[in-house]
């Protein structure tokens, strides 16, 4: 028998317990290189598991609902098609000699049942003897109620019932003192809003969210209860980079990748990070240090049928208009697919949020911390513009930076829009 293939996790970068949310292969499944195996999701986004060699499926260590990291062993595959099939013929030679074996033992089989009997006596033995010291001392009801108050019962170190037992009402104090706390260091402990049962009212229908939209439903809650954010609107005229763009792109071969204004708007945010470093920082969790950062890495909002990502395009500084445009449109596509790994989303400076295609006049995006700012796009739109003498049309695109207030204060957000500005309205800036 030709040995087996171990096919495990690659690097998915800092992630760990991954979820599985579809396996798409079993036992007997004939393979090839790449094939996708399972798809998991983390808090950013989901992920193809391609095969890492070709063959029959031997074995599947995985299913839905499990959590896997780097190195988890996904299956086992034999290297060949015909080496699965010679094998084939050895596994009815075995099924006949199985039930020959097992005829005699057929009376046997009485003391083996005996040993379910003790079983279930002696199995609560080992848990009960650590129990006193690791878990706390309270009753199934109480642990239920704890529960469903989503707290960790463990970290209410001493109860008021007989022999430090917790009971209900510590449970209650204890949720009284951490909502206490919360609104002492900022608000974390805001009550959330009461349930309503809105069938009452009508028909309903419900759906649950994908991990991705719940979990970046509390980063961004985090975000707005953490940081003292501060949104500044500007309109920009790009009528001369329209016009630029536009000769590009008809310069181009048929099938070849179109310039977006986006790619513009990246090469101009890079440009005034340069100039005001502070943006491109983030502030140590201690909240005593900012750690100014030495490479340019832009995070792109895109939105995907499971919710926001936001990819992250590299090295921004070392590249061209056309390099940037081919880069994004990749990423942007493994977004919506749901093929970016999780180091496609992460070491993010800042972030840019467009809302371009669809539309709108402004609108307030929230910071994606660590980061200390992002800038929000919206749909550009000929407007009668004033030069002095008279009204002319001009292409005015809005802007909305927001910013971490702890950073970077209301004149530094002002400036730094300036020189964004400037840079697309004149793209000849980008050269100096």
């Amino acid at each position: 028998m030709a040995s087996l293939i171990e096919l495990k996790v690659p690097d998915v970068g800092n992630f760990s317990d991954i979820d599985v949310i579809d396996v798409l292969v079993k036992p007997g499944d004939v393979i090839q290189l790449d094939q996708t195996l399972a798809v998991l999701e983390t808090d950013k986004a989901s992920m193809d598991l391609p095969a890492s060699a070709a063959g029959t499926v031997q074995e599947v260590f995985i299913k839905v609902g499990d959590k896997v990291s780097e190195g988890s062993l996904i299956a086992t595959v034999s290297p060949s098609t015909e080496q699965a099939a010679a094998e084939k013929p050895a596994q009815p030679e075995s099924k006949e000699v199985a039930p020959e074996k097992k005829a005699p033992e057929q009376p046997v089989q009485a003391p083996p049942q005996s040993k379910p009997a003790p079983e279930p006596v002696s199995a609560p033995e080992p848990i009960a003897e650590p129990s006193p010291a690791k878990v706390a001392h309270a009753t199934p009801a109480v642990r239920l109620f704890a529960r469903e108050l989503g707290v960790d019962i463990s970290k209410i170190t001493k109860g008021s019932g007989r022999k430090g037992r917790i009971l209900k009402e510590d449970v209650k104090s204890f949720v009284k003192q951490m909502m206490t706390e919360g609104f002492a260091q900022g608000g974390a402990g805001i009550p959330s809003i009461p349930a309503v049962d809105f069938s009452q009212f009508g028909a309903i229908e419900e759906q649950k969210l994908s991990k991705i939209k719940r979990l970046t439903g509390q980063n961004l809650s985090r975000a707005w209860l953490n940081l003292p954010m501060v949104t500044y609107h500007e309109e920009v005229d790009i009528t001369e980079m329209e016009a630029f763009r536009n000769t590009l792109n008809a310069e181009k071969a048929a099938g070849g990748t179109k310039i977006t204004g986006l790619v513009f708007i990246i090469k101009a945010l890079v440009a005034a990070m340069q100039q005001f470093p502070q943006f491109n920082a983030s502030l140590s969790a201690d909240g005593e240090k900012l750690i100014y950062k030495k490479y340019f890495n832009i995070g792109i909002a895109v939105d995907t049928p499971n919710g926001l990502v936001v990819p992250v395009i590299r090295d921004v500084d070392t590249k061209g208009i056309n390099e940037l445009s081919t880069e994004l449109a990749e990423k942007s596509e493994k977004a919506r697919q749901g093929k970016l790994m999780p180091a496609d989303m992460q070491g993010g400076c800042i972030t840019i949020s467009s809302l371009g295609g669809i539309g709108g006049t402004a609108f307030t995006p929230i910071v994606n911390a660590p980061e200390v700012a992002i800038l929000g796009v919206t749909r550009s739109k000929m407007q009668p513009v004033w030069n002095g003498q008279e009204f002319i049309p001009r292409l005015m695109l809005p802007l909305d930076l927001t910013y971490d207030h702890r950073v970077i204060d209301g004149a530094e957000g002002a400036r730094f829009m300036a020189v964004i500005k400037q840079n697309l309205s004149d793209i000849r800036r980008l050269l100096l």
